[in-house]
């Protein structure tokens, strides 16, 4: 029997089953519009971003200390130094402010999820735990894509309805 068929036929007693099973149906139809793409695209966005911050001066002069980080304590292999300051700065500069407007999301949140995975192997191999999350909150994006209420949405629905051939 299904769940639909159990939590509406009335005539069967109230049971903790059937109330169980009222109450998973009632969360089933939650979208993920609904309760999860924003809130994860916000969360990640204002992370990366406010990091973002600390390692600049105005919109895009970095700071110092930003030099000395990953000079002295980021030591990322292969990327020297400047190059991977610069490289950070930039990402989490752009890609929060695209994730907010939900323009280019997936894209965005691949290259954050990157970067999430070298802060993980690289930098602070030992703070997995905040970087499941912020991981958790990036494959959502890249899989599931922005939601409804976004850019990426609309410029979609905008090129579903253009005729065939022209974009």
């Amino acid at each position: 029997m299904s769940t639909n068929a159990i939590a509406s036929n009335d005539r069967l007693p109230l049971s903790p089953a059937r109330l169980y099973l009222a109450v998973i149906e009632r969360l089933e139809r939650v979208s993920y519009d609904t309760l999860f793409a924003v809130p994860a695209r916000l969360f990640i966005a204002v992370t990366f971003f406010l990091s973002g911050r600390t390692k600049v001066d105005g919109l895009l002069t970095l700071k110092p200390a930003t030099y000395y980080l990953f000079q002295y304590e980021y030591r990322i292999p292969v990327i020297p130094p400047d190059v991977a300051a610069h490289i950070a700065a930039l990402n989490e500069t752009l890609f929060p402010v695209l994730l907010v407007l939900g323009l280019a999301s997936r894209v965005s949140a691949l290259v954050l999820l990157g970067m999430t995975t070298v802060i993980e192997v690289f930098v602070y191999p030992g703070a997995w735990e905040t970087h499941l999350g912020w991981a958790t909150a990036l494959a959502f994006i890249v899989f599931r894509g922005p939601g409804a209420l976004s850019l990426d949405h609309l410029i979609r629905q905008k090129f579903a309805r253009a005729p065939s051939g022209r974009i």
